[in-house]
């Protein structure tokens, strides 16, 4: 599953590369986009794209083939996160909500804004990956951050290796600290309490 900006766009692209014939791709990639078609007979219970949780994907895949699945997902400490969700917000062209916050608020006004707040606090990790009977469903939570260490349980599984590309890079200083300030950084850290603690994040 792929939580937004936490390297989902180049773990697909890694993947899409061995990618069978016949199988489905949800996603904005190149080949995903090639394979869209595919997906309009499909009846899952939530949305389909490409952020859709397991829940999400309930009708298309069981919870009793979940089970016997490896499923995995990339996560990233949440102050680097938010960073990078701002700035790559700030230069898209479509319609939505966020996008439009993004371009009014500063970084700080942004990420106190009711619309953010909800966005990160009632959407911990886990959630993507949590099936359709509340049961989280997760063989390997991948920190981008270590990418090469916590991706070994997944090559292993596949038995190959793979080369993960650089894509969807937001434009902004690599060092998220300096869009923080004391309050903010308290703020952020109480937002996504549950992954910090989870993943033993620190500012």
């Amino acid at each position: 599953m792929h939580i937004p900006k936490t390297g989902g766009t180049a773990l697909t692209l890694a993947l899409e590369e061995r990618a069978a014939r016949d199988d489905i791709i949800i996603g904005d990639t190149p080949k995903a986009k090639r394979r869209k078609k595919r997906l309009e007979d499909l009846e899952p219970a939530g949305r389909l794209w490409k952020h859709s949780t397991l829940a999400d994907i309930d009708g298309i895949v069981s919870t009793d083939e979940l089970a016997d699945m490896f499923c995995t997902t990339l996560v990233r400490n949440p102050w680097d996160r938010a960073v990078s969700y701002y700035h790559w917000l700030r230069t898209q062209g479509f319609e939505h909500p966020a996008v439009g916050l993004a371009k009014l608020l500063d970084f700080n006004g942004f990420m106190r804004d009711p619309t953010t707040v909800g966005a990160f606090h009632d959407w911990p990790y886990g959630t993507y990956m949590t099936d359709a009977n509340g049961v989280e469903r997760c063989s390997a939570f991948i920190r981008i951050e270590h990418l090469e260490e916590y991706l070994q349980p997944f090559v292993q599984h596949l038995g190959l290796g793979l080369s993960i590309p650089v894509a969807n890079v937001s434009e902004r200083d690599r060092d998220y600290r300096k869009y923080y300030d004391n309050s903010l950084a308290e703020f952020v850290g109480a937002l996504c309490a549950e992954d910090i603690r989870r993943f033993g994040y620190h500012f």
